[in-house]
């Protein structure tokens, strides 16, 4: 089953629907008797109360119970202010409760609000923990626009099919990439600039892939909002500009030592500084904006994210070479 589908599921086809009532106005006493004569099944976390309607009151936590008086009522000790899921909600929805709220179960209830389900932490822990190993897996194809089923397909047509699409981005980010060096054939040709255009593209390519796995792994089981993507943003921008300096440095000292030249030194330095840092930002927006806009983050993600540092690198590359080399070569 895709994993996009699952997340999409009800969480009501993930529910247990045996949760453990209790009625409103029982003593603890009358309580746990019913409990021992009807046990119940399967790992019991909380206690709900109910009225005649089977409708939601409050919680008991098992502790609480045990520990009270038997004369007690259950409604004096229960908490009334319950964190409940709808039926309607999706198995991702049912996630992020477990992530913002951390409790161990939560009742799931209709629109009346009657009890009609539960859900515990196995739902987080063990079918996501399986859901997120296969979703790794998915991630690392649809990096380069590959879905993992349809790769496995037998016949050729369709695994054709299925892988085609995708490189005509790849086609298209390299055109415009020619077109690009064409464009700044001046500079591109230049003896202090050409040697060095892979490792240019290389480096800001990588880190845009790292950043789009990075984007994409802080959205499992995470909505997706603008401040979430803002706070992200200057997190990998930061990251981003500190790995530019890094690398740009490293290049910068090796052009130089080769070329003997500092402005060709200077250019790799700001160059693979902005173009890393360009690229990480890239990286990381392009997940994040279209699971916000309700979209499928993981397709198309990363070919879009590896055409887009292309251009950013060369364009940012060629120029500084036009501004700090040209006037070099030429004298």
């Amino acid at each position: 089953m895709a994993v996009q589908s699952i997340l999409n599921e009800p969480v009501s086809r993930h529910m247990r629907t045996d949760p453990c009532r209790l009625l409103a106005g029982q003593t603890v006493g009358e309580a746990l008797e019913h409990l021992r004569r009807q046990a119940p099944s399967g790992r019991v976390v909380y206690f709900y109360v109910v009225d005649q309607d089977n409708r939601l009151l409050g919680v008991v936590p098992t502790r609480r119970l045990l520990l009270s008086d038997p004369h007690t009522r259950v409604d004096d000790i229960m908490v009334r202010s319950v964190i409940a899921i709808p039926h309607t909600a999706t198995v991702l929805e049912a996630c992020e409760f477990f992530t913002m709220h951390r409790f161990l179960a939560f009742p799931v209830v209709d629109d009346q609000k009657r009890l009609v389900g539960v859900v515990d932490v196995d739902l987080y822990t063990h079918e996501l923990t399986d859901l997120e190993r296969r979703e790794g897996n998915e991630d690392l194809f649809q990096l380069i626009g590959v879905h993992l089923t349809e790769s496995n397909q037998k016949r050729v047509v369709l695994a054709f099919r299925s892988r085609f699409p995708w490189l005509l981005t790849n086609i298209t980010g390299g055109l415009l990439a020619a077109w690009l060096a064409d464009a700044y054939a001046d500079v591109a040709t230049l003896v202090l600039v050409t040697p060095f255009i892979p490792v240019v593209l290389a480096l800001a390519e990588s880190v845009s892939i790292q950043s789009v796995s990075l984007a994409l792994e802080t959205l499992h089981g995470v909505r997706a909002t603008w401040h979430l993507y803002l706070r992200r943003l200057i997190r990998e921008a930061l990251v981003g500009l500190m790995l530019g300096a890094a690398c740009g440095t490293v290049v910068a000292l090796a052009a130089w030592l080769w070329k003997k030249n500092i402005y060709a030194g200077l250019s790799l330095f700001l160059g693979i500084g902005g173009s890393v840092a360009a690229a990480a930002i890239v990286g990381m927006s392009i997940p994040l904006i279209v699971r916000i806009l309700r979209y499928n983050p993981q397709v198309a993600s990363g070919p879009i994210a590896l055409a887009s540092a292309d251009m950013i690198t060369l364009l940012l590359y060629f120029n500084l070479g036009r501004w700090l080399l040209g006037p070099t070569a030429m004298s």
